[in-house]
């Protein structure tokens, strides 16, 4: 892993199928989409941004319940239904004014792959195709919504030095 990287992120993206939950679609017999989120990765997640570390979404999908889960943990900077995610990404950048080398993205397919090489500190999960994981600075050990994000937001706090100051208003 490379910590230096890790270090200069002052804003984290985040894909959401494969990162965010476990890469399933589920269905109802209506046809309304269901998705799994994580307890762990999402209180990572308001640790990282306690830490002063902007959060942002861009996916692919588009879902009123990613909609849901980012109100949930106050991320105002949603992009959905970005077919192309690094024309998604410059607008981010000129939204934020913040550089690609200020950021962090983690991912988990090839449509990642374009802004994974651009940012400061890629990160994908073990069950990404070979190629991303090759284009990652860190691939987590913990698979996609069973920890991943909690691993990445841990990992990034953890090089910034502020994990323990996070960490002590839980052990006091």
């Amino acid at each position: 892993m490379n910590s230096q990287a890790a270090t200069a992120v002052r804003l984290m993206i985040f894909d959401v199928d494969g990162v965010m939950t476990d890469g399933s679609l589920y269905y109802t017999d209506a046809g309304e989409e269901l998705k799994a989120f994580n307890a762990l990765d999402g209180h990572g997640i308001r640790m990282l941004q306690d830490s002063g570390v902007k959060v942002a979404i861009i996916t692919g999908r588009k879902s009123r319940l990613v909609e849901h889960r980012a109100r949930n943990l106050n991320i105002d900077l949603l992009y959905q239904g970005a077919s192309d995610k690094l024309a998604t990404f410059a607008e981010l950048l000129a939204a934020t004014g913040l550089t690609q080398e200020q950021c962090g993205y983690m991912g988990d397919d090839v449509i990642d792959l374009p802004v994974m090489r651009r940012v400061a500190f890629a990160i994908s999960v073990p069950d990404a195709p070979q190629i991303v994981r090759d284009n990652a600075h860190l691939v987590t050990v913990a698979r996609a919504g069973h920890g991943a994000v909690r691993e990445a937001c841990e990992t990034i706090m953890q090089s910034q030095g502020t994990l323990d100051g996070i960490m002590a208003w839980y052990l006091r």
